[in-house]
């Protein structure tokens, strides 16, 4: 008997204590959901205003860019097809902008399905990394066209060479879609972790990792040589005509290599710590600072698109004369609305100063019929 209340006790000591344990890790795991939700507050407002921004911009600056690739530009090379697979590349992330910001607007929620959600997740990390891609081949075009023979030359002002931008492409796109994870029900974009079974992906995404920091290594010394080279060429023989054109095809140079570091080093840097976060056992304080830094630095990488049609401006003649043609049209139009405007106000000055004289000599007349009565009644 005394036995059987010992064990009666023990059980009703341990059940306490589970009781016990089990409120502290609901109340525990309630408060780390508030913190959550409240960290997602602070990021939905201005997430959705700052994708707003970029889609306005970038639908904008991409459709001018392929209207000048195909309507104005009649001569095709190989810069020419780079810049209008990034263009077509930029209008993808574009279209699927309007998705991400009716997500945040609606609190972090996803109700348009699972197939949705994988689809606008894919095509926004395709994106970035079919960019990266054609910013390379395009370091590529630059450095070869300065630093090859008269034979690459010639060659790489014909499109043929460019021919497999298409495999190229295919081979990017096939890049992992990143972390689009669909959790619950209702969410979308979402961190989520790598169970030991799918470990591959992991591999994957650190493979990639390091492939973009080999390609952005490549990128500054091929960009860091041709600028070197236009300078020199500018310095040395600085009376000649082409002299400020070496240094200005020098600091367009420097613009791609800032649009590379301004909108995909910031995720790539952050790339590592998410990863280790996705395949380690880490808190749940861990995991949310790794989400809340991943969405911060997308929209770095969706600011690419923005970006890109200054880049267009910059490296194509055709871009250039489109916008400078629409800006001079915009600029006709208001100086001939200003000048109708300034016109119509001098004619009715001058028609109001036709009609003072008369006024005033019928006043003067008037004035010495008094005086003359005056004086003689």
């Amino acid at each position: 008997k005394t036995n059987l209340k010992l064990n009666n006790i023990q059980l009703i000591l341990t059940h306490k204590n589970y009781q016990t344990h089990s409120k502290h890790e609901v109340k525990s795991t309630e408060l780390g959901n508030k913190n959550e939700l409240v960290d997602d507050k602070m990021l939905q407002t201005p997430l959705a205003v700052l994708y707003s921004i970029i889609f306005i911009l970038g639908l904008t600056g991409n459709l001018v860019a392929l209207w000048a690739f195909f309507f104005v530009h009649s001569k095709k090379n190989s810069l020419q097809v780079f810049l209008m697979n990034l263009a077509f590349a930029d209008l993808l992330l574009v279209v699927c902008l309007p998705f991400r910001i009716q997500y945040h607007l609606q609190q972090n929620k996803w109700k348009l399905g699972h197939t949705m959600c994988k689809l606008v997740g894919y095509l926004f990390y395709m994106n970035m990394y079919v960019s990266i891609t054609l910013l390379g081949l395009i370091s590529i075009d630059r450095y070869l066209k300065i630093y090859g023979s008269a034979g690459t030359r010639r060659k790489m002002r014909s499109p043929k060479w460019s021919i497999f931008t298409p495999l190229v492409l295919c081979f990017a796109s096939k890049v992992p879609a990143g972390d689009c994870g669909f959790l619950f029900v209702f969410r979308c974009f979402h961190f989520r972790t790598i169970p030991q079974e799918d470990m591959l992906k992991a591999y994957i995404n650190i493979f990639v990792l390091v492939v973009f920091w080999l390609v952005f290594v490549s990128l500054v010394l091929s960009y860091g040589k041709i600028a070197l080279k236009l300078l020199r060429r500018s310095q040395q023989r600085p009376d000649l005509p082409t002299a400020p054109h070496y240094s200005r095809v020098a600091r367009k140079s420097f613009f791609v290599l800032f649009l590379f570091v301004v909108c995909f080093v910031p995720y790539h840097a952050f790339r590592g710590f998410y990863i280790k976060t996705q395949i380690t056992k880490e808190t749940q304080d861990m995991q949310n600072l790794a989400d809340k830094f991943n969405e911060i630095s997308l929209v770095f990488s969706a600011l690419n698109s923005c970006l890109d049609p200054v880049m267009f401006f910059l490296l194509s003649a055709s871009v250039r004369k489109e916008v400078r043609r629409f800006m001079s049209s915009v600029l006709r139009t208001r100086d001939v609305t200003g000048t109708s405007v300034a016109n119509s106000s001098t004619e009715l000055d001058s028609r109001s100063d036709k009609r003072q004289p008369t006024q005033s000599s019928a006043y003067m007349w008037s004035e010495m019929r008094k005086s003359w009565f005056s004086i003689h009644p």
